[in-house]
């Protein structure tokens, strides 16, 4: 009998039901959701294939998204991010998924392609690789595809891309351009979850250390406050001249990489571009320089490129290669140059991804009720969306705001008024 899954080791599960366990008492704004859909069930009749990062936090999301009615099949979006007792844990209750950590290319989009045998209805993407790979590999399933959701930035600017080429074959929801996402997701999240990635790989001290940070954009930013915060002389490389003025007026070191590889001992790209740290570089670094990416894709460290010029790679320890270059100094690289804050660590915090994936969840429920009148084109969240998740997450905090009288109601639009 066939089944609806692959995954490294089934016995892993109640390890995985554990930490899920977890991260559903630190999720209470999908909580909430859960709960109405329950009962409402928004999405009966929709099939959804999901590629996204397989930990704790996904299963609570996936859990919701079948609560809410709909069917689902999942694959990883990263080779090294899936969480093996979690996709065991998801698998066991029956759950179709395709997902391994360390999987090769091939192994990847064989995933995929797995969870498109369904003929999906959603499709939910962090990255864009299942949408390219319906549009380039199964262009025919676009007719049964009302929408899609995108989690991540790098995403975005493909599908965007795509949108302005006039070769996108259904709308998508640009769930990270969302406030209540890439202000908290990408920011603190991101910040912290790098941070837990580099000290699990190499239990380094960031105190007193110069951090170089390839990028100062949304996630960037969250990675320098928290280098700060652990006594680290941060150091900002960027293209754009306004995000590299707000690094140095936030109180951030700001040069070129040229000038950063000679003096820098921890580096973290965060771009979504490719080739931050080429070859030229590397020669020019300091013995025992440590290297990482948390840009999506694996390609913002040249890895082919310090290969040209590396005598000799070790497996130090669990995500952390040691490359002996052809002129005697050691650096290391991280995760492979791979997310280092999923491949070597767990990924973001429970609590900023409960907002994250409260977008996703009511994208697709937007997606339903409106995908068929809407463009072939990419879609911003609503504010009100935003406002409702992000007054939500106050109550779950018992946090109170407060909210404008009548009379400041009127002021707002009184265009007579003055000094």
């Amino acid at each position: 009998m066939a089944t609806n899954y692959k995954v490294k080791d089934l016995s892993l599960a109640e390890s995985g039901k554990n930490k899920i366990r977890w991260a559903e008492s630190r999720m209470p704004v999908l909580g909430e959701y859960r709960k109405r859909f329950m009962k409402e069930k928004p999405l009966v009749g929709m099939r959804v294939a999901g590629c996204l990062h397989v930990t704790k936090e996904t299963a609570v999301l996936i859990k919701t998204i079948i609560a809410a009615g709909a069917e689902v099949s999942w694959s990883g979006c990263n080779p090294l991010s899936t969480q093996d007792d979690i996709a065991a844990a998801l698998a066991s209750e029956g759950i179709s998924i395709y997902a391994w950590n360390g999987m090769n290319t091939e192994e990847f989009y064989w995933c995929i392609d797995k969870t498109l045998e369904f003929k999906p209805t959603l499709t939910l993407d962090d990255g864009a690789d299942l949408i390219f790979t319906v549009h380039k590999k199964h262009p025919e399933l676009a007719e049964y595809i009302i929408g899609g959701t995108e989690e991540t930035t790098t995403g975005v600017h493909r599908l965007r891309a795509m949108a302005a080429d006039k070769a996108l074959k259904y709308p998508v929801i640009a769930v990270n351009d969302a406030e209540t996402k890439w202000d908290f997701d990408n920011v603190y999240g991101t910040g912290q979850s790098t941070l837990d990635g580099v000290i699990r790989a190499t239990s380094v001290l960031f105190a007193g250390k110069n951090v170089v940070i390839g990028g100062y954009g949304h996630c960037g930013k969250g990675v320098a406050l928290r280098a700060r915060g652990m006594g680290a002389e941060v150091i900002v490389t960027e293209i754009n001249p306004i995000q590299a003025l707000k690094a140095r007026l936030e109180g951030f070191k700001v040069m070129t990489m040229d000038e950063a590889v000679k003096i820098g001992d921890i580096f973290i790209t965060a771009t979504g571009m490719k080739d931050v740290i080429v070859g030229r570089h590397f020669g020019h670094m300091k013995e025992g320089a440590i290297i990482c990416n948390t840009g999506h894709y694996d390609c913002e460290i040249n890895l082919k490129e310090l290969a040209e010029i590396t005598k000799e790679i070790r497996l130090i320890r669990t995500s952390c290669e040691e490359y002996t270059l052809t002129n005697g100094k050691h650096i290391f690289i991280l995760a492979q140059g791979r997310l280092v804050n999923l491949s070597a660590a767990e990924g973001h915090p429970s609590e900023v991804m409960d907002m994250s994936f409260a977008n996703q969840l009511l994208s697709l429920v937007r997606l339903k009720k409106e995908g068929n009148k809407l463009e072939n084109t990419v879609y911003t969240i609503p504010a009100a969306q935003d406002q409702e998740i992000a007054r939500l997450k106050l109550g779950t905090m018992d946090i109170k705001i407060d909210a404008l009288t009548k009379a400041q109601e009127q002021y707002l639009s009184d265009y007579s008024a003055g000094t």
